[in-house]
C-alpha cells in the first residue's frame, strides 16, 4: 500500500526536511511526498482505492500500535493508497474533516507544520516496522 503524504507549504532546507528524508529512505513501504502551495493547488485525484487521514488537532490520539493496526487492516482489505494530509495554518474545513476516513492528532498540543510532517514520517516508519516485526519500535 502506498503511503502518500500531502502537505501544504514547502519544507525547503531545514532540520525537519532532513528528518523527513531520513525516514523516507528507511521506509520499506512505497512512499510518495506531495507538496502543495499554502493556498490553492489541488490534491491529485487517486487512481486506486484509497483512505484519507487528516492530521487535525481534534483527531484521535492513537498509539503507534493502533496506527499500525489501522494501516494493516486497510492494506489487507485491498486499499492501494493511504493519504495523510497536513493542511494549511488554519487547518482543514468541516467538510474535509467529515469526509476523512480518520482524523489523527499528535496529542493535544499544536505543532509547527514542518515538525508535524517529520513526526508523521517517523510514525509511518514506526508503524511499518511494527507490522514487519522489526525491533525499532522498542529499541528506538
Amino acid at each position: 500500500m502506498l503511503l502518500h503524504v500531502i502537505a501544504r507549504g514547502k519544507i525547503a532546507r531545514s532540520p525537519e526536511a532532513e528528518l523527513v528524508a531520513r525516514y523516507e529512505k528507511r521506509l520499506t513501504w512505497p512512499i510518495k511526498l506531495t507538496e502543495l502551495p499554502e493556498t490553492g493547488g489541488r490534491i491529485p485525484d487517486p487512481q486506486t482505492p484509497f483512505k484519507t487521514v487528516l492530521l487535525d488537532e481534534r483527531g484521535k490520539n492513537l498509539t503507534s500500535e493502533d496506527l499500525a493496526s489501522i494501516l494493516e487492516g486497510w492494506r489487507d482489505d485491498g486499499m492501494r493508497e493511504a493519504r495523510f494530509v497536513l493542511g494549511a495554518a488554519d487547518g482543514h474545513s468541516a467538510q474535509e474533516r467529515a469526509e476523512a476516513d480518520l482524523l489523527l492528532a499528535f496529542g493535544k498540543a499544536t505543532w509547527p507544520h514542518l515538525m508535524a510532517r517529520a513526526m508523521l514520517m517517523e510514525q509511518l516508519y514506526r508503524a511499518t516496522t511494527i507490522l514487519a516485526g522489526h525491533p525499532y519500535h522498542r529499541a528506538g
